[in-house]
């Protein structure tokens, strides 16, 4: 494709003639390669579509017009599947559902003008970034832009007034000033900083200098980007670009021109929807020296059957410097006959790339100290290299021009002594210098980069309320590539302005919290842990929150350098809304007597849902979602609000999950009227939750956050713990009390429940392990460095069947079918440990041992049933390397006493603590929990991370609790962090003084040990 040719119009009702046009979406996710998108806007406002462009068919096949909410006057398409459009009124659109089933995709969304008294004349749009000019010449960027939100969070004002910009290759930024009219560059565009630093003017030479000056007729690379001045023509209403008279004198491989020129033509320069272009430009003749003759047919016919047409090339002279400069390419009239010139190699080289650009056409010329004046840049094929030094910024003209002059008279042997000469003098004046400054200490580059916004923050003291602030994050980073950052919260208290402030290598954890009004987030500190009260930020709008969190939460990595999926050791854990992070162990977390404080943990976001999760230290992790289904982890890392930088390209798929919300329906005994709906003034409200405190009727009833949809409509609830009559009832003596499923004479309450599902569509790195619903899950613990054939994995379906995996291993860990282990009762809970040893719990509170269990008989033999502690049903359990731990109804954690190989079942049970909601034992019998009512300094927390201290092979039980992250965990496993600590030295211990930072918090509340003989029954 050498030459332009004019699109045929084959339709007859096309409108009148286009004054805007944009290309791209050739990076459109599984868009076939070659495949191309481009967009129109006509003189009466309307946007067009060409169908069908790809690299059989350039030209497309036809115009399909696309309905707009208003009258166009720019458009702007990137690379991949980003469009948006001014409208006259000034507002912009943005262009939604573009992919590849839908180029031309399906909605139009408008957004605001960035400044509410100045609309907007000009959008340029790259990969991944937005950017805006006002009617005042502002320059806006845009933030949050991605491929999942094309219309971004909000603009950012930059520093410069430009009348047009240009978004190329890079999303590298092109712009024309206001007040010089001089063609600008963005410098400091990155990956990591799209918006950049600064703007920098690029120089360009006046007519009369380009007689000396040959960049201007080929292509030199300059990092990375290849300025252009070469026009390749080989067919009629081709254009070409003027050439001085001067230059084709002097310039030996000039091509020889044949035949008289035209009389002049007025230029058609290319006209963009922009006003002020419209204003500007206006038609100029041909500059003296220009030289254009036609083509007679039958001597184009006869040169086409010996050899291909010849290309008019402009050359240059090798004498000039390898500094890029701007060529003049001038756009004719399509009837424009070109000369043949003579052919040469030069002919068959084309520019990689190129910044196009046009001259405003001035009735009188500039003088010899001013510069053009530009009206239009394009960068769209100029790929920048933001890691090279760029030499664009110093002007060649007259350097070139002496160089030539002093090529005459000067012989290559003297350049070369001189060159020589040079360069030894400059290296001992070098080396001179830098011994003066030797004992002067390296100079430490710094760059800042800030952010800033407007939140509420919920104030740490009484009255507690919502406060509005301001909220920044300042990041920092080093030559060493180190980098770290500030949070900032700026409130006013008393007529008084005063900030708090957290350092982002000092936070523990961001987690997203429900709220039924505010979008709101959590911030933890290892002081905020201990105190169980973190910073509680609201954002005005729910996309604002996740974008807040992602930059929180790649800054916190970055600044402890956790890059890339989760390691095989990781811990994992959830919460009570699904949301899944993940914590990097330290080999001291374990360590004793000293280890790492739980409350100095890092815990970082994983994108999915899930309701439990479990994994062991070769990588296999699985998870099962609140419908039942099991996932298995893919590899990947982010996924969910996570984009860009923070997510993984590949391993992200598509989730779901779905869960029942449930409501109470109570009624008290009228002696008149029976049952009723009106109750004691003391009792709960007639429609209530679980506890009776909220008012929950159907009507005012959400789903758990807007990511959640409703599935189906309320129905009555009869699988509840204790029964229910045919109706769904379940009666009690008064509120609350314990319900059963029958009337009795001394029943004077009774209550029901109501269900509706609802549902939730994320990503993240898990795919779907169909097609049994699973309850509960257990993977075989193991040293990192063990090698097995195959992995045991253990699963209890929803129905109460006990099952093993088939064929999983670390390559293949969703394995490949299961196997069926008989039981004469449902079970619920299960757990594999070191030496196989396999327990479970059935429904009814009983403990179970599966003997016989080894790799080459991975489902054992038979059951033996284990009694339970006294008067307490069992319903979790979790096996360690040498550890049996299990929690009951109540709350209450047990351990099994009396293990050994020969007596893998134990002898008796031993209470080491209450309000224990789950339990996690590692392959190292390291325990961790979580717990319930853990004191902090304002209230009771549920659901926290904890950690037993003390535990060593003659202290299994371990001494104390360690609190960590919490409240409202729901899960957590250890059983991949294999990470054994460093032995430490009785001799190194004795001369240690004790950290008052490593003193253990006080241990759960405990009650009198309980423990029973177990009679082992082979069932």
């Amino acid at each position: 494709m050498d030459s332009l040719q004019e699109v045929p119009s084959e339709q007859a009702g096309l409108p009148d003639p286009f004054n805007d046009i944009s290309c791209g979406g050739w990076e459109i996710s599984d868009e076939p390669r070659g495949q191309m998108s481009l967009w129109a806007v006509s003189l009466q406002g309307k946007v067009w579509f060409r169908e069908d462009i790809h690299h059989l068919n350039p030209e497309g096949s036809s115009w399909v017009e696309v309905q707009v909410p208003g009258e166009v006057v720019q458009i702007s398409c990137g690379a991949g599947d980003l469009v948006w459009a001014v409208l006259w009124e000034g507002q912009l659109l943005v262009r939604e559902g573009i992919g590849r089933d839908c180029p031309k995709g399906s909605s139009w969304v408008v957004v605001e003008s960035p400044s509410p008294e100045v609309g907007a004349i000009h959008v340029a749009v790259g990969v991944n970034v937005v950017w805006a000019v006002t009617k005042d010449h502002k320059v806006w960027f845009r933030r949050g832009i991605n491929s999942h939100n094309p219309c971004g969070s909000g603009w950012i004002g930059m520093v410069g007034e430009m009348v047009m910009i240009n978004v190329g290759l890079s999303d590298q930024v092109w712009g024309i000033g206001a007040e010089d009219r001089a063609i600008y560059m963005r410098q400091g565009v990155t990956a990591n900083e799209l918006s950049g630093k600064a703007w920098k003017a690029l120089p360009s030479l006046r007519d009369s200098d380009r007689a000396h000056s040959s960049a201007s007729a080929s292509s030199l690379p300059s990092a990375g980007c290849f300025f252009s001045g070469e026009v390749r023509v080989q067919s009629r209403g081709s254009v070409i670009g003027d050439i001085d008279a001067g230059q084709e004198a002097s310039c030996e491989a000039a091509p020889l021109l044949h035949g008289q020129a035209d009389a002049p033509k007025p230029l058609i320069p290319k006209v963009t929807s922009d006003s002020f272009i419209s204003e500007l430009v206006s038609d100029r003749d041909r500059r003296e020296g220009a030289v254009s003759t036609p083509i007679p047919e039958e001597d184009q016919g006869s040169e086409q059957d010996d050899k291909a047409p010849p290309a008019l090339v402009l050359s240059h002279s090798p004498s000039c410097g390898p500094d890029p400069q701007w060529s003049n390419v001038d756009l004719e009239e399509a009837q424009t006959h070109l000369a043949v010139g003579a052919a040469s190699d030069a002919a068959e080289t084309s520019s990689l790339s190129s910044v196009a650009t046009y001259n405003l056409g001035l009735e009188e010329p500039y003088g010899p100290d001013e510069h053009p004046l530009w009206a239009w840049v394009s960068g769209g094929g100029c790929a920048v290299d933001s890691h090279s030094q760029l030499s664009w910024f110093n002007s060649s003209a007259g350097m070139c021009s002496s160089m030539q002059s002093m090529s005459l008279s000067v012989s290559p042997a003297q350049t070369a002594a001189w060159r020589k000469q040079i360069f030894e003098q400059l290296s001992e004046r070098s080396k001179r210098e830098m011994d003066n400054f030797r004992h002067y200490e390296q100079a430490i580059e710094q760059t800042v980069w800030v952010k800033k916004g407007t939140m509420q923050w919920w104030r740490d003291w009484k009255p507690h309320k919502w406060v509005d602030v301001r909220f920044a994050l300042e990041q920092y980073c080093g030559t060493d590539g180190s980098k770290e950052g500030i949070l900032f919260i700026y409130y006013t208290f008393n007529e008084e302005k005063k900030y708090l402030h957290a350092f982002i290598n000092e936070v523990t954890i961001l987690v997203p919290v429900l709220s039924d009004s505010k979008h709101t987030f959590a911030i933890y500190t290892p002081e905020r842990t201990k105190q169980r009260w973190p910073i509680r930020l609201a954002a005005s709008t729910e996309h604002e929150m996740f974008d807040w969190l992602a930059l929180l939460t790649m800054s916190c990595c970055d600044s402890r350098g956790v890059q890339g999926p989760p390691s095989k050791q990781a811990i994992w854990s959830v919460t009570c809304k699904g949301d899944i992070f993940v914590s990097e162990p330290s080999p001291s977390l374990e360590a004793s007597p000293y280890p790492m404080s739980c409350d100095q943990m890092f815990w970082h976001q994983i994108g999915g849902h899930l309701r439990t999760i479990e994994c062991n230290s070769l990588g296999v992790v699985w998870g099962i979602g609140c419908d039942h289904t099991a996932w298995v982890y893919s590899g990947g890392y982010g996924g969910g609000f996570f984009q860009g930088l923070a997510s993984s390209t590949d391993n992200i798929y598509t989730q779901t999950d779905v869960k029942s919300v449930y409501i109470y329906e109570n009624q008290r005994w009228n002696p008149v009227t029976g049952y009723t709906n009106r109750g004691l003034p003391t009792d709960r409200y007639m429609w209530s939750d679980a506890s009776g405190l909220q008012e929950c009727t159907k009507a005012n009833t959400k789903p758990p956050s807007p990511h959640w949809t409703w599935v189906s409509d309320w129905t009555i609830d009869y699988n509840v713990s204790g029964g229910t009559d045919r109706e769904g009832w379940q009666y009690a003596a008064d509120f609350p009390a314990s319900y059963h499923g029958s009337k009795t004479l001394k029943d004077f309450v009774r209550r029901r429940r109501w269900a509706r599902k609802c549902k939730i569509t994320t990503t993240g790195p898990w795919q779907e392990v169909p097609p049994i619903p699973l309850c509960d899950v257990t993977i075989l613990p193991c040293m990192a460095q063990s090698k097995v054939e195959q992995v045991l994995l253990w699963a209890i379906s929803n129905k109460g069947d006990v099952l093993c995996r088939l064929g999983v291993t670390p390559e293949t860990p969703a394995g490949t079918s299961w196997l069926h282990v008989g039981t004469d009762q449902p079970f619920k809970s299960i757990s594999i440990g070191g030496a196989h040893q396999v327990w479970a719990i059935a429904r009814d509170g009983s403990a179970f041992y599966r003997g016989s269990v080894s790799q080459q008989n991975p489902a054992g033999d038979c059951w033996y049933h284990i009694p339970s502690p006294p008067r307490q049903k069992l319903k979790q359990v979790s096996v360690g390397r040498t550890s049996v731990y299990a929690v009951d109804d109540n709350g209450n954690l047990w351990y099994r006493h009396g293990l050994t190989p020969s007596y893998p079942q134990g002898t008796t049970w031993e209470h080491i603590s209450n309000n224990v909601r789950k339990v996690s034992v590692g392959p190292l019998d390291q325990v961790w929990i979580i717990a319930d009512k853990v004191q902090g300094s304002h209230s009771l927390s549920c659901g926290t991370v904890c950690h037993r201290l003390g535990v060593q092979p003659m202290e299994p039980k371990g001494q104390s609790w360690d609190y960590g992250i919490g409240g409202g965990w729901d899960h957590i496993t250890v059983r991949g962090n294999s990470l054994e600590a460093p032995r430490i030295s009785m001799a190194m211990l004795s001369d240690r003084p004790v950290p008052a930072s490593s003193t253990p918090h006080s241990p759960l509340p405990l009650r009198n040990p309980e423990g029973m003989n177990g009679n082992v029954v082979q069932s």
